[in-house]
């Protein structure tokens, strides 16, 4: 049997199985196949197109990854990281850099292929980023660490890369950017990059060599910035407002020090921002200011500021951002029912997507969801999630209104009961994904019922203890996946 099916055709196969199948337990699966014989484990290895890896930091792991590597010539994506690694916050580096370039010029090696990557097992230079552009040309996305002094004038040299995240791990000695590339980043060499999303995080305001970026970064798209403390150019931000104008999506991460800047840059500078974040830290005369004098159309806001929004700010965007498509706000403190309800009714209709996660005014203001459900009559995502002590009847006064819903996020939301799945399959019959993981008061009785009753239902989130064999067999009859 084995001999009758070409290698082509045994590779085609092994690309389409999945990772992981649901039970029985004698599925096949992407893990399975490659213990039938050697034949089929060297097929299933030059057939994987994507592959990552955790590493030990020692010296062994040079030779192991060289092996590892070598049994996966077609790889376009590939992700290393180091056990127990986080790249978010910044760690004390055991291993000498040397070691972390070695792991990078073994990935130049062996990976010509490859078009994503994120080497985050530890910072890297620059002379290993060079390597990595000579052997790797079509690299479109990178992901790395990297130490300070900071300079970024080996993007150059990547010239099929249009996404590019970096994190900030601190410094080591001395990284002289002008005998390793050729450039001084004292001079105006400012380059053309093709880049279109950009994330960085742990920048600060010294790290001068982050202004040649945004003075190079003329086609970006998405901006991300994460735990940063400034924007380079020892917090002069007129680097950074040269690759403002064409941003469509900006996301700003406990970046606190640096929000009233980055906002008020925006305003001046952005005219075709359609999306914009903000979490962990605000800036509440900033973002009043932005909301009120932004010349673009936003459609969709997303705010995670417990302390720094407030009701006015509620009425700016009512005012501003009249076709506003989503709005996502979470622990938002100091938001109140009537400026919810005004925002509401300012727009209109025309939201979409509204999020209130974790925010007591919900549970707090009796009323307010049924006032919202009046006015958001065409929502397709709903996301009350966090609320714990949301009841039946505030959740329902509001789905009696919304029909169009598509998408429901209710975890961790206990209040609620059956009562409230009835009510969501009688009243919102469009429902294709709900999450109701964690609701203390919904059992499996109100999941089998829901099951049954909900004509267009693809994805349920739900404790696997809460599903009984019916509504398993039915799930399986009416192709609903059930995620645990």
């Amino acid at each position: 049997m084995d001999d009758m099916l070409c290698d082509e055709l045994l590779q085609e196969i092994f690309t389409r199985i999945p990772k992981s199948l649901p039970p029985p337990p004698s599925s096949a699966s992407a893990a399975s196949v490659s213990l039938v014989s050697k034949r089929w484990l060297h097929l299933y290895r030059t057939s994987k197109t994507s592959l990552s890896l955790r590493l030990n930091p020692d010296d062994s792991t040079i030779s192991s990854l060289t092996s590892v590597l070598s049994h996966y010539p077609f790889l376009s994506s590939l992700s290393l990281f180091l056990l127990s690694s986080d790249p978010t916050v910044s760690a004390t580096i055991t291993s000498p850099p040397a070691f972390y370039d070695r792991l990078l010029f073994i990935v130049s090696a062996f990976c010509s292929s490859l078009k994503h990557l994120r080497f985050l097992a530890g910072p890297v230079s620059q002379s290993s980023l060079f390597s990595l552009s000579n052997s790797c040309t079509f690299l479109n996305s990178l992901t790395i660490s990297l130490y300070r002094p900071l300079c970024f004038n080996w993007v150059v040299s990547f010239s099929c890369l249009k996404e590019l995240s970096v994190y900030v791990s601190g410094f080591y000695g001395v990284d002289d950017c002008n005998r390793e590339s050729g450039f001084c980043i004292n001079e105006e060499l400012d380059a053309e990059l093709g880049l279109e999303n950009l994330f960085l995080s742990g920048i600060g305001g010294e790290d001068y060599g982050v202004g040649w970026l945004w003075r190079s970064c003329k086609r970006l798209k998405k901006l991300k910035l994460k735990s940063c403390e400034g924007i380079g150019d020892g917090g002069s931000f007129l680097s950074f407002a040269k690759c403002l104008k064409g941003l469509q999506e900006v996301e700003i991460r406990a970046c606190r020090s640096i929000v009233n800047g980055v906002l008020l840059k925006l305003a001046e500078n952005c005219d075709s921002l359609y999306s914009l974040l903000v979490y962990d830290g605000g800036n509440r005369e900033g973002l009043h200011h932005f909301i009120s004098s932004c010349r673009c159309d936003l459609q969709k806001l997303d705010f995670r500021l417990p302390l720094d929004l407030k009701n006015d700010h509620l009425s700016a965007i009512g005012l501003n951002f009249r076709g506003l498509s989503t709005l996502r706000l979470q622990s938002c403190c100091l938001v109140s029912g009537e400026g919810l309800k005004a925002l509401g009714i300012a727009l209109n209709s025309g939201l979409e997507e509204l999020a209130l996660i974790n925010c007591d005014v919900v549970e707090r203001e009796s009323g307010l969801l049924a006032t919202l459900g009046q006015h958001t009559r065409q929502l397709k995502k709903l996301d009350l999630s966090y609320n714990e002590f949301l009841l039946d009847k505030e959740f329902i006064s509001m789905l009696v209104s919304c029909n169009c819903l598509i998408e429901l996020n209710l975890r961790r939301c206990a209040g609620l009961t059956t009562v409230s799945m009835v009510s969501m399959f009688k009243n919102c019959r469009k429902l294709q994904s709900v999450d109701i993981m964690h609701c203390d008061g919904i059992g499996a009785e109100a999941v089998e019922l829901f099951v049954l009753n909900s004509p267009q239902l693809r994805g349920l989130q739900v404790e696997e203890n809460k599903v009984s064999h019916v509504a398993r067999s039915w799930a399986s009859h009416k192709l609903i996946q059930i995620v645990s």
